[in-house]
């Protein structure tokens, strides 16, 4: 692999998880934290940032040392939870897909007028070409570096334009008067929970950049992935900050519309649409196909056909919304899960990086351990919580 190949692979990589996480629930939650935290929220990002570090660099130089995917570790950490692993991850995957053609379609929508559904099929066309072409792996690391790099261009503009007060916003991203540690733990969940943490890591591995002699470029990438998706979210809330300091409301309904559109007019409105269309189609192309690398562990074929997997799992998840539109139950149901996700996966992974029949004469630094396993007793305690509070309601809104 030459330098230009290996660097290419890598910003594909940062991106792709990057815009993974950027999807059309981060802005929804980004701008809902904001509002009710205002500059507070500052600290809950640095927070986040920092256990995301933790949890993501863990994981990305296991899945690089080993050369195994995710569900392949968890398997020779213990016979059968890969499959557990991969379970999880696609259920979330398939449910939060859907979300996020829903989101292309409203971002078709609120850009051009387009019906919602007509915009999220043709946002679903769009990725299956991108799947479908001779260079597929190429035209999805060129697609999530262009759309990644617009999103946080416009948001930028956004943020100028509502004059947000970015001394009160620094002062508590040090000292908060407020500190939520709920939100915290949800946002640590939307930006390495369920497949996303994975995302990178992945992808990675299938360019060829793995091994020890690698790591370096692994972790470098891996926190250059969570740096690209915070400074969105920075921004986004700087931009929030300026319009709810003004003494605005937000529309409940779309938050991150409003904020857009009472910040730079009809204009802003438009930008909202083109933002949100590209984060759901990156959102889209990054959970399909990480969520079909945890498939090719059930059969040869589906690592043989991974392309048309691929373009089957975006088919279905079109076709859901296309027809009875957005599930919320399923998508709840998912989201209560992925607060699991992340703990499971990382405590294989941690249990694997000090195993030598798994990664050799591979020394994990002890640090790094230390750091995991704070995230891991963290997300797993608040998952659990989140999961015996959101199940009884799913059960109640059943029956």
């Amino acid at each position: 692999m030459t330098p230009k190949e290996r660097m290419s692979a890598m910003a594909g990589a940062a991106f792709l998880m990057a815009t993974s996480a950027v999807g059309p629930g981060f802005l929804t939650q980004t701008a809902v934290f904001t509002e009710t935290l205002l500059a507070s929220f500052a600290f809950v990002i640095l927070a986040s940032i920092i256990l995301d570090i933790g949890a993501q660099v863990n994981i990305w130089r296991i899945v690089a040392v080993t050369r195994m995917r995710g569900q392949e570790i968890a398997n020779a950490v213990l016979p059968g939870l890969g499959y557990i692993l991969a379970f999880f991850i696609v259920l979330g995957g398939l449910a939060f897909n859907i979300g996020n053609v829903a989101g292309g379609g409203m971002g078709v929508n609120a850009l051009l007028g387009f019906d919602a559904r007509i915009g999220a099929v043709m946002t679903g066309i769009i990725c299956i070409i991108v799947f479908l072409s001779r260079e597929a792996n190429v035209a999805m690391d060129k697609i999530v570096r262009y759309l990644g790099a617009l999103m946080i261009l416009l948001t930028a503009y956004v943020m100028v334009t509502s004059h947000p007060p970015y001394g009160e916003a620094a002062l508590r991203t040090f000292a908060p008067i407020e500190v939520d540690f709920f939100a915290i733990v949800t946002v640590v969940g939307g930006t390495v929970g369920g497949y996303i943490t994975f995302a990178g890591g992945h992808r990675l591995l299938d360019a060829g950049v793995s091994g020890k002699r690698n790591l370096g470029y692994v972790t470098n990438t891996a926190i250059t992935g969570i740096m690209v998706a915070s400074i969105m979210r920075f921004v986004l809330f700087l931009a929030v900050l300026g319009v709810v300091t003004a003494g605005f409301a937000l529309n409940p309904d779309n938050p991150t519309a409003s904020v857009f559109q009472i910040a730079a007019g009809e204009i802003g409105f438009r930008i909202f649409g083109l933002v949100l269309w590209a984060a759901g189609i990156t959102s889209v192309i990054g959970a399909a196909y990480t969520s079909v690398s945890f498939l090719t562990t059930f059969h040869p074929a589906i690592e043989k056909y991974k392309n048309y997997w691929t373009v089957g799992f975006i088919v279905f998840s079109t076709s859901v919304f296309a027809v009875i539109g957005q599930p919320v139950t399923l998508l709840i149901l998912a989201g209560a899960f992925n607060g699991l996700i992340l703990p499971l996966a990382l405590g294989c992974i941690l249990f694997a990086a000090h195993k030598s029949r798994i990664v050799g004469d591979y020394k994990h630094p002890v640090w790094l351990t230390v750091f995991g396993a704070f995230v891991v007793i963290i997300m797993t305690y608040f998952g659990f919580m989140t999961l015996t509070t959101t199940i009884p309601d799913l059960w109640n809104q059943m029956f």
